[in-house]
């Protein structure tokens, strides 16, 4: 029994592509002009491309699906609060109008490699969204700070 996905081709000599396991619980996340931060938590990476569909005169048997204009989400950040107040403190640039625009990139580590498997790069990210921590005097837990990134587009760095 082979894991993976086949790329083409049938029998012995097509390629298969094994997935990488247990994977999402290590990666790094890297902005410009920062210092060193870690986060918890990376959440809505992600595109898509809306379809533009156009029928055809005298054609009934099916309508032409053309790719259209390709959206990027919104990439969210969880970390625990740091002294620094870097991440609201950019936010705050960006909300006084200073078009603050940086370079995020996030590494995928497999668990018992230290090698990267993927990275990908949030192309001229700024943030759009900025929650603080929930405190509570009955609890211990972490103060934890979320920043929303908007961006044009993501790249898989080779």
């Amino acid at each position: 029994m082979s894991f993976g996905s086949k790329l083409g081709g049938s029998g012995p000599s097509s390629a298969y592509v094994k997935p990488v396991a247990n994977a999402s619980s290590r990666y790094y996340v890297t902005v410009d002009n920062m210092p060193k931060a870690v986060f918890s938590e990376v959440s809505g990476l992600q595109m898509e491309t809306e379809l533009f569909e156009y029928q055809e005169g005298g054609n009934n048997s099916y309508v032409h699906r053309l790719p259209g204009i390709t959206k990027a989400g919104n990439v969210t950040l969880k970390r625990g609060v740091a002294r620094d107040n870097e991440l609201f403190k950019w936010y705050q640039r960006v909300a006084r109008g200073v078009m603050d625009l940086r370079s995020v990139t996030i590494t995928l580590y497999a668990t018992q490699e230290a090698q990267p498997v993927v990275t990908w790069e949030l192309l001229n990210a700024f943030p759009c969204k900025w929650t603080g921590p929930q405190l509570s005097a009955g609890t211990d837990a972490v103060a934890i700070e979320t920043i929303e990134l908007a961006h044009v587009g993501i790249l898989a760095v080779e």
